[in-house]
């Protein structure tokens, strides 16, 4: 009786993790432009908006993040062009057509997702998964290319002219130009950077390593800077730089207190729900605003907020504490020294 041999296909054996991660970066671009419009900067759910919460903990790339949603017609420029390179990269891996170039693609928008929002996630450190696996499966695609299911292997079989030249086996499919003593130190060395990537941005997003485990999505934390007040005005900045990315902090009161812990002045839920628009100066797309029951803070959000008050015009010179708390029950103090002599 006659055996038959089979030789394996990397490619094909790959062709499960090839639909699924292609189905990943594809879907994005249809739940932006086919089933929601998210690219629109007007309507609720932009895609911006998201990004803007990547901002407070991202790694290395916070200044880019930054200028993009301090200048919002960048910002959306740089959002179109995102969400088309995944439409792209993600049908093209599916279908298998230039297997290997789309895999660096898989690379990149992994390692920015990593790099921009790793630390984001309420219960499985979503996105810092989403982001190392995404590297992982990119540098594998690109080891393996696309097998007998792919549009690679069917201009392979038929034999298109460009398909025999080496550029193609670097972008699309079939045998690396790799020398085979060399593979395996490429496969080691890609494997062991990718597997130190994720043990760093593990622990230094979450703790994953030696403790102490955070986790900075699960409530929300305000950064109260540039307190100041002058003549009839408490002006402040305040950033919300984590917590939950879907929902915002509800601001519920800010007062401010006297060094005997005397309250000087007090904005209630009441008063921070019909704030005036022209009190609060946003920096980003993600906005500081009135809410029906309270200020809502956005994460990611960063504002100069400006109160009026004449109360503050006869305050003496000394030491100021101002509160925010939030509808959780969290507050966040803010020492400010008024240097103001009264006359």
């Amino acid at each position: 009786m006659k055996t038959v041999i089979i030789k394996n296909d990397a490619g094909l054996l790959a062709l499960g993790l090839r639909l699924v991660v292609g189905w990943t970066y594809f879907s994005a671009f249809w739940r932006r432009t086919v089933l929601v419009d998210k690219l629109d900067p007007e309507v609720t759910g932009y895609i911006g908006e998201k990004f803007n919460a990547f901002l407070p903990n991202a790694l290395g790339i916070k200044p880019i993040i930054q200028y993009m949603v301090e200048n919002p017609d960048v910002l959306w420029i740089n959002m179109v062009i995102f969400t088309i390179v995944e439409g792209i990269v993600g049908l093209f891996i599916m279908f298998g057509l230039f297997t290997r170039i789309m895999s660096i693609g898989v690379f990149g928008l992994a390692m920015g997702i990593l790099l921009g929002s790793g630390w984001i996630g309420t219960t499985c450190l979503d996105e810092w998964q989403i982001g190392v696996l995404g590297i992982a499966t990119g540098f594998v695609l690109f080891l393996t290319g696309s097998g007998k299911y792919s549009v690679d292997n069917y201009l392979m079989k038929h034999n298109f002219a460009f398909t025999k030249k080496k550029w193609f086996r670097w972008l699309g499919s079939g045998i690396l130009p790799i020398k085979e003593r060399i593979f395996p130190k490429v496969v080691l060395i890609g494997s062991l950077f990718i597997f130190g990537m994720t043990l760093m941005t593990n622990q230094v997003f979450h703790g994953g390593l030696w403790g102490p485990l955070h986790n900075k999505s699960v409530k929300p934390k305000l950064e109260i800077t540039e307190g100041k007040i002058v003549n009839n005005k408490l002006l402040f900045d305040v950033f919300r730089t984590e917590g939950v990315d879907v929902y915002g902090s509800w601001v519920i009161s800010i007062e401010l207190f006297d060094n005997k812990n005397n309250s000087i002045l007090k904005y209630t839920q009441e008063d921070l729900a019909t704030l005036n628009n022209n009190s609060i100066s946003n920096y980003y797309v993600a906005k500081i605003k009135p809410g029906k029951h309270s200020l809502i803070v956005p994460l990611g959000a960063k504002a100069t907020l400006n109160l009026e008050n004449e109360t503050l015009s006869s305050l003496s010179k000394g030491t100021y504490t101002l509160k925010i708390t939030d509808i959780s029950g969290s507050y966040w103090t803010h020492q400010i020294k008024n240097k103001k002599e009264l006359r």
